[in-house]
């Protein structure tokens, strides 16, 4: 019995740490989740603009939300939304009024406060302390706002802000996910500074912390413990731009504490939970003094008003001297049940910085002995009630009630009866999934079979119907749960998402079925458009990866062959060992590959001092390190500028110890790939360190880091840039920038390599704003969200890929040719938005099969301000439908040279 229960108890544990990057839904503005008594406003012009019309995209009323008279720039007129439960909020949205062309009343500018009780309000500030956001330039346009930091909160107001007496009105949608952790507020010491000698200051306060400061420490809030943003491995550096040094992490320095030799910290939550584990995600830079922490106790409070229990949890942890890598670590907290912790983190060296914390849970209260301190107050009957059952005094105990024990036996018999029902559930899955990867699965009224990807690829998507839109009756494609509607917000150009879904063909009962079943939106895609996109139909109807030809051939042919889909493939090659692209050259074979075969030098692997882990794989590492004498060691000719016997900056890509010999030798083949490569720009490989494991391969790399995050960081030059000294590119810089990536590629494209991943984050840059071509973007945590992950599989960069390389697993030159197109979008919009933000991740796929049909319906990314109308005609016909219709690197180059030089 005890048993069955823990096992019930165990599958309610709560999701851990909030991912902003992915925490982007809609909250329930628009489709009417968040009810109208939910959404109230400090007053409204008339009843038809009241608060319950501040909705997006929504014309109901007269249109917005409108605060009565003319606002004042002294106003502080609010719309306040009810969220319902603690939220992570990520996302603001606004409107003005349209009403359909007869409004043209709209907000410029406003301000954020927000409550996660509804009586204490807080206003929210960037982390550059600046408060107001920019509002809307029209009625009707869009404007997105992300919140740098993010609101952890139930109740938000939004606070319109003028500059002149004018009318105001707004709608509104807010973005976000729900706060699982339950957390309110922590307090702490204040973070201290540090000033290493040869670096800059670094402060480790917490900057966007919402409480109160006092005789240096912080109480009643939360800050950057809390705001999904991870602290990288070099505590000196920042995710963010234009911050300190430091600035991810808070921390504190050993001696600067007394002599108690740790950091005490509390934690407070909405209600009583049974905690699991708590996950701290510290720095471990032993080299500068700085160590995870030795050891941790942890205190219990049930309640607020009552005192600490006696008993805590102790936790020592495993030092590392070693790995220098940040790291999270777990501290099991044994399901205590209380309100409030109180934990002590013990120094394990000079310093101790953290930078995320977060709290697992479970929802069903536990029952745990407590045994409370001296302050704590006497147990009443209510507190004892769900604790410990009541006794009274033998001599006048009555006889136990048994009445209810026949219910009890009930539960516990449903409880067994449900767990052998979804034992068998298992069972039959795994029976289902074997058959299926052995025979060929009927799937429409005719005889059209094909054969489906392993059990271990398969989802299983439960998503419940949501109420259409006012005015738009469902579709099967718009039939989606908005909480699991992934946001990409930035451009107005694009149409709503659920038009644009609606663009798209809509899947038969049959097949939506069938994808249900899968769950996998590649599947679904395939089901989307019949037998056109596998290999198998294109093997069957002419052989191998050639262009399809629907007029050629029928249903009946399309899967009657048993040639596996892309995904089992091509395409599951694309990532290679240490999680960098592999590039694809199929003259190359792995079998006859030994050391033997390597021309790069032997590098001595002491003289790799280790800075920074870049990027992982399955099998493999790649880290920033500096190579000591390596001009010397490369002798005369070396790709490296002459460092006057100085170290250099270089990636080297490790091998782990437990790879499978499999992945030495796929590891081996990529060296000599790159031993094959040699142009100025294009990455080198350099030397190698292969006579003893781990086996090592080092790169060129640059202190100026890759094209997206440089861009990323400037404007436009122009007189203000220079006026306000703001970091800047002019035009003919990026059009050299893109001149020198052609010229890259058309070198691959000479040797007839495929790069397979060709974006800005590729691109290294370095002082002279030369380019080279790198390989490793996959690898890099930074840019997970440009890659789409097939369970099993591998990590597709489908933002970049050409359709027939989504839907058919076809890579060439003519795909990279499409993702050189997507790389100049890139360019020209200086990187401050993904490609095809608007869309989701399966949107992105939906629109491939738009491309494979060609009826005109597909969509594609709009053209940058900055970019001159020939060279957005030269992007088009990179994303050319057909092949042939593409131009050659070599006619990019030449298109791309002249515009350099005017």
């Amino acid at each position: 019995m005890h048993l069955f229960l823990l096992l019930i108890l165990q599958a309610t544990a709560a999701v851990g740490q909030v991912d902003p990057a992915h925490c982007r839904y809609a909250l329930g503005m628009e489709d009417g989740r968040i009810k109208d008594d939910d959404i109230t406003a400090s007053s409204h012009w008339y009843e038809t603009t009241g608060p319950q019309y501040a909705r997006l995209n929504r014309e109901e009323g007269d249109g917005a939300w409108c605060p009565e008279g003319q606002l004042e720039p002294s106003d502080s007129q609010y719309l306040q939304v009810d969220l319902g439960r603690l939220t992570f909020l990520t996302v603001v949205g606004t409107q003005g009024r349209y009403a359909r062309n007869s409004g043209n009343e709209f907000a410029r500018a406003y301000r954020l406060n927000y409550s996660r009780d509804g009586l204490l309000w807080k206003s929210w500030r960037n982390r550059l302390g600046n408060a107001v956001m920019e509002g809307n330039k029209n009625a009707y346009a869009s404007v997105i706002n992300d919140l740098h930091p993010p609101i952890i909160t139930r109740y938000i107001r939004l606070i319109p802000v003028t500059r002149v007496s004018t009318t105001v009105c707004m709608r509104v949608e807010l973005y976000g996910c729900p706060w699982e952790d339950g957390l309110i507020s922590y307090s702490s010491p204040e973070g201290q500074p540090m000033n290493p000698p040869g670096y800059p200051i670094a402060s480790f306060n917490d900057s966007t912390y919402d409480g109160a400061h006092e005789r240096r420490r912080l109480f009643g809030g939360m800050g950057q413990l809390t705001d999904g943003v991870i602290g990288l491995d070099d505590f000196l550096q920042t995710r963010q731009y234009h911050v300190w040094p430091g600035y991810d992490y808070l921390g504190w320095r050993n001696d600067s504490l007394g002599t108690q030799g740790y950091v005490e910290m509390e934690f407070v939550f909405d209600r009583r939970r049974n905690f699991t584990s708590m996950k701290v995600h510290s720095n471990n830079m032993f080299s500068r003094g700085v160590k995870i922490f030795s050891s941790v106790s942890c205190w219990f409070k049930p309640r607020l008003i009552a005192g600490w229990e006696v008993e805590s949890v102790a936790f020592k942890t495993v030092l590392d001297d070693r790995n220098p890598s940040a790291r999270y670590v777990t501290v099991p907290l044994n399901r205590r049940t209380a309100k409030s912790i109180r934990c002590r983190f013990y120094f394990a060296d000079i310093w101790m910085m953290f930078s995320e914390i977060s709290f697992q849970s479970e929802d069903t209260v536990l029952p745990t002995p407590m045994t409370l301190g001296s302050t704590s107050p006497p147990i009443t009957e209510e507190s004892t009630m769900l604790t410990t059952p009541k006794t009274a005094n033998p001599s006048t105990s009555e006889p136990p009630d048994d009445g209810n024990t026949p219910i009890l036996i009930g539960c516990l018999v449903t409880i067994i009866l449900l767990l052998v029902i979804i034992i068998f559930l298992i069972l039959w899955c795994q029976y289902v999934c074997k058959v299926l990867e052995k025979a060929p699965r009927r799937i429409l009224d005719e005889e059209v079979t094909v054969r489906l990807s392993s059990c271990s690829d398969t989802i299983i998507l439960q998503t419940p119907p949501v109420p259409p839109r006012s005015g738009h009756a469902p579709t099967g494609l718009a039939n989606t749960d908005p909480h699991y509607e992934r946001v990409f917000l930035l451009d107005p150009q694009y149409q709503n998402p659920a038009v644009l879904r609606n663009k798209l063909p809509e899947l038969s009962q049959s097949a939506e079925a069938s994808a249900l079943l899968l769950g996998n939106p590649l599947y679904d895609l395939l089901l989307l458009t019949s037998c056109h996109m596998t290999s198998g139909w294109l093997r069957a109807c002419g052989g191998g990866y050639a262009e399809p030809d629907v007029t050629q051939c029928t249903p009946h042919q399309c899967f009657h062959s048993n040639a596996p889909h892309y995904a089992e493939t091509d395409i599951v090659r694309l990532q290679g060992v240490t999680g960098s692209n592999m590039y694809a050259v199929p003259a190359l074979t792995v079998d006859s590959l030994t050391r033997k075969d390597i021309s790069a030098a032997e590098f001595p692997r002491q003289h790799l001092i280790f800075r920074e882990k870049l990027g992982e794989g399955q099998f493999g590492e790649v880290h920033l390190c500096e190579a000591e004498g390596l001009p010397e060691f490369l002798g005369e000719g070396s790709p490296l500028p002459d460092r006057d016997g100085r170290s250099v900056l270089v990636a080297v890509k490790q091998l782990r110890a437990d790879a499978t010999s499999q992945a030495r030798n796929d590891f081996l083949k990529e060296i000599k790939i790159m031993s094959r490569l040699n142009d100025p720009n294009i990455i080198r490989l350099l030397c190698v360190c292969v006579s003893s494991d781990p086996l090592c391969m080092v790169t060129e790399y640059m202190e100026n880091g890759d094209l997206n995050m440089f861009l990323s960081q400037r404007e436009i030059e122009s007189t203000l840039t220079h006026a306000n000294n703001i970091p800047s590119v002019s035009l003919s810089d990026l059009l050299h920038m893109s001149v020198q990536i052609s010229s890259g590629m058309k070198y691959l494209a000479s040797l007839n390599f495929v790069h397979r991943d060709l974006a800005t984050r590729n691109c290294l840059l370095d002082r002279r704003l030369t380019i080279k071509i790198a390989d490793f973007g996959m690898s890099r945590n930074l840019y997970s969200s440009d890659y789409y992950r097939i369970q099993g599989r591998a990590v597709l960069p489908i933002r970049w890929m050409a359709w027939e390389s989504i839907l058919l697993g076809k890579f060439t030159t003519a795909s990279d040719v499409w993702a050189f197109g997507v790389t100049l979008w890139e360019i020209f919009t200086l990187c401050k938005e993904q490609p095809y933000s608007l869309l989701s991740d399966e949107q992105v796929i939906e629109n491939t099969g738009e491309f494979f049909r060609n009826q005109g319906r597909q969509i594609f990314l709009y053209g940058p301000p900055l970019c001159p109308p020939s060279l957005f005609e030269l992007m088009m016909r990179c994303w050319s439908r057909d092949l042939a219709d593409r131009p050659t690197f070599e006619g990019l180059y030449q298109a791309l040279r002249p515009h350099v030089n005017q």
